[in-house]
């Protein structure tokens, strides 16, 4: 388990976007200290199928950086390298939330299995909900075991949002909490969800605590720079 710090950039709309800039925080980022891992998700360019939901674009790139604790974290994110890619990207940051990140091992498996499959599908939960609390733990005592039976996948994870206030400003998203899904390839999460039990998620879903905020879903690449 990970304390990680979740970037959300949007797209510039310019020829010096957020694709061009990635390379900088690359380099930056990856010598932050007490760094344990430096995920970069990216829109994935090929269609993802599911079939009940399309969520439009997501972020330009998600930058996932994972410390051992929640000091660790704030000692990193107030370092020069971490500020200066803020800086750098302005208006662009969208979100930078602290979560607590959770590994579930797959079907069939004792354990989870380390992070190597390379397509992700980010979901998020939104607040609010008319008991948060009850929504989590149904969530987190029910939904992954489900997850975790999807044909090829690889990988559960769930995130908690932290109490956290960054000192440069930029704020937290309203996440109740995450999940991503791993598949080492898109054509592999498109046959899961033409799957059985894609249609029993989705009557799980519909039986969870009532809440009114955003479900988003975005299918994304992922490429490992540190860790």
């Amino acid at each position: 388990m990970n304390t990680v710090c979740e970037v959300a950039i949007a797209a510039s709309g310019s020829s010096s976007g957020p694709v061009e800039r990635a390379p900088q925080a690359m380099e930056l980022w990856a010598g932050l200290p007490e760094l344990v891992s430096f995920d970069l998700y990216t829109p994935a360019t090929a269609q993802a199928e599911d079939p009940y939901v399309q969520d439009g674009p997501a972020p330009a790139w998600l930058a996932m950086l994972a410390f051992p604790s929640l000091e660790a974290l704030e000692r990193a994110t107030g370092d020069k390298r971490f500020m200066a890619i803020l800086a750098g990207l302005g208006k662009r940051v969208l979100t930078c939330t602290a979560m607590q990140r959770s590994d579930h091992p797959v079907a069939g498996t004792d354990a989870p299995a380390p992070l190597h499959a390379r397509f992700s599908y980010m979901v998020r939960y939104h607040r609010p909900a008319d008991d948060e609390a009850l929504f989590v733990r149904h969530y987190i005592e029910t939904h992954p075991a489900l997850l975790a039976r999807l044909p090829a996948i690889r990988n559960v994870m769930c995130y908690l949002p932290l109490a956290w206030k960054h000192a440069a400003g930029v704020p937290p998203a309203d996440y109740m909490l995450g999940n991503e899904v791993v598949f080492d390839h898109i054509d592999h999460f498109n046959e899961a969800m033409a799957s059985p039990l894609r249609h029993q998620l989705r009557a799980h879903f519909r039986q969870f605590p009532i809440f009114s905020g955003r479900n988003t879903h975005y299918p994304m690449a992922r490429r490992r720079i540190v860790g």
